[in-house]
């Protein structure tokens, strides 16, 4: 069986969502609780997610958050390093090798972000669904509750959960914000009344109950109808793509087995191959066998548990979907039957559309290559214009409508007006002096030489005076350093014009 023949025996489920009825109805999912090599690899990864996620609103450098993104007051400090508007060309290029490495990660292993470090599969899974599990049961349990009539048990655990998700959903949302605003500013709004925050503390509810929301009612709809990157997922995969998925080559007809007639384990085969399959059978996931069947079947036993455990209610069987985020749960449960059953594990594994059905993995394909070869060159470009950012960013403008003035001591002054911006967490004494021509001298406006808080900038205007014999005639380039404490900073070039002769 060839893969559009596979697609083709029965492709309904494509005309419509898994969780939404006939009528328009949303279907709640209730998923079995997973367990497996995979679920313990990605519980592990969420934990170091947290550990991060929550704890780098408390790192400080020199008394600066270690990470802030406050968009308001454009305002951007990333690994201790201060970014200010006037580095948006960084930000620009940052988003671009952004975009492409998604599209690149995509093309080459589907939708593994989502299911494994998108922090709504991340909180849905690991936080609000354990709490789930804790109160009220697994899927069947949470399922008879649901049905049941409203009595102080129902109320205990119903309430008893939604207090913990909105609580939850109030920690999560303060730190949303701690990476924005500061934690200190978050640690003031609620500490201080409400009447010196308003704003914050409304923002704070706002966020606090849109989390609240996503984690206990829309769940699973934000990945299959309102993530952007979700519904881009079909034009970025092809047959060569990484994915979870089921082999249907070695999985087809699936059929019953019963104890006394189960058929020796098999191996992985090539389509050809698969032809000539030897009868297997169906485990039923309580523990007994069923019925067997006469024809020859594959290695699936439609025990179903695959689609049991899939947070989005798909059947990974019809094939790669839009709704499947690959999380791996199916992975792990099907892996546990076949085990049961002594057969090979990797009926669904993480594989592409040509590997399961020519036995080919090819991860570099024009496609990869040409996105790969996008990517360096931004991340290139990206390292080249970091290193050459300066710590202070000058601007010399000549002041408008004024001509260059001879000097009784023989030289030439122009009138400039000057802007620095100091990009660090120092306050910085700065200091003006000619390296091109060498000879000239600054008369800063005021008498004082400029000092520049932290990640602030200050104005001024100055006269720079050069002896004639150094300039030519009209406009002449000249550059001036920035020292701090006798280090140079930066260099800046403008124009100087001397008299017309």
């Amino acid at each position: 069986m060839d893969v559009d023949q596979f697609y083709q025996m029965d492709d309904q489920f494509r005309d419509e969502i898994a969780t939404v009825d006939k009528s328009g109805k949303r279907i709640w999912v209730y998923p079995k609780k997973p367990s497996g090599k995979f679920t313990n690899y990605r519980t592990w990864l969420s934990y170091f997610y947290f550990l991060v996620f929550f704890g780098l609103p408390f790192i400080k450098v020199n008394g600066e958050p270690f990470v802030l993104l406050n968009i308001i007051d454009r305002e951007f400090i990333i690994f201790g390093i201060h970014f200010g508007p006037q580095d948006f060309y960084l930000f620009a290029i940052a988003m671009l090798i952004l975009l492409v490495f998604i599209i690149l990660f995509t093309v080459v292993f589907g939708r593994l972000f989502c299911g494994w470090i998108c922090p709504q599969t991340v909180f849905m899974e690991l936080l609000y669904r354990r709490i789930e599990y804790a109160i009220e049961g697994d899927h069947n349990a949470q399922r008879k509750l649901d049905k049941a009539p409203w009595d102080t048990d129902k109320i205990l655990k119903k309430g008893g959960k939604h207090f913990l998700f909105l609580l939850l959903a109030v920690i999560i949302s303060n730190t949303f914000l701690a990476y924005i605003i500061g934690l200190d500013e978050v640690v003031k709004i609620i500490k201080d009344p409400i009447s010196e925050h308003a704003s914050g503390f409304i923002a704070m509810v706002i966020f606090s109950f849109v989390f609240y929301i996503v984690f206990a009612k829309l769940r699973e709809q934000v990945c299959t109808t309102i993530c952007p990157y979700g519904r881009l997922q079909g034009v970025m995969l092809d047959n060569k793509s990484l994915v979870v998925a089921y082999d249907f080559v070695r999985g087809e007809p699936r059929g019953k087995i019963k104890k006394t007639k189960a058929a020796p384990a098999t191996k992985p085969q090539p389509a050809a191959a698969m032809a000539t399959s030897t009868a297997t059978a169906t485990y039923d996931p309580l523990g007994d066998f069923l019925g067997a069947t006469q024809e020859k079947l594959g290695d699936c036993i439609d025990c179903r548990l695959c689609v049991q455990v899939c947070p989005t209610g798909i059947d990974i069987r019809n094939g790669t979907q839009l709704e499947c985020v690959n999380c791996t749960a199916c992975m792990d449960a099907c892996d546990d039957v076949m085990e049961k059953i002594d057969r090979p594990k990797g009926l669904i594994r993480l594989d592409s559309i040509e590997g399961i059905t020519k036995g080919e993995r090819k991860i570099f394909n024009t496609r990869t290559i040409a996105y790969s070869v996008v990517l360096f060159v931004l991340i290139a470009v990206e390292v080249l214009l970091f290193t050459l950012r300066s710590d202070v960013e000058v601007l010399f403008l000549r002041t408008g409508g004024l001509l260059a003035q001879e000097q009784a001591d023989g030289t030439v002054s122009n009138l400039y007006n000057f802007q620095l911006i100091n990009k660090t967490s120092n306050t910085l004494p700065l200091e003006f002096r000619m390296m091109e021509p060498a000879l000239g001298s600054f008369e800063i406006i005021g008498g004082k030489e400029p000092i520049v808080e932290k990640n602030s900038n200050a104005k001024g205007t100055v006269f720079i005076k050069i002896p004639a014999e150094s300039l030519h005639s009209g406009k002449n380039n000249i550059v001036i350093g920035v020292y701090s404490d006798d280090k140079l900073i930066t260099k800046v070039k403008t124009t100087f014009f001397g008299p017309i002769k």
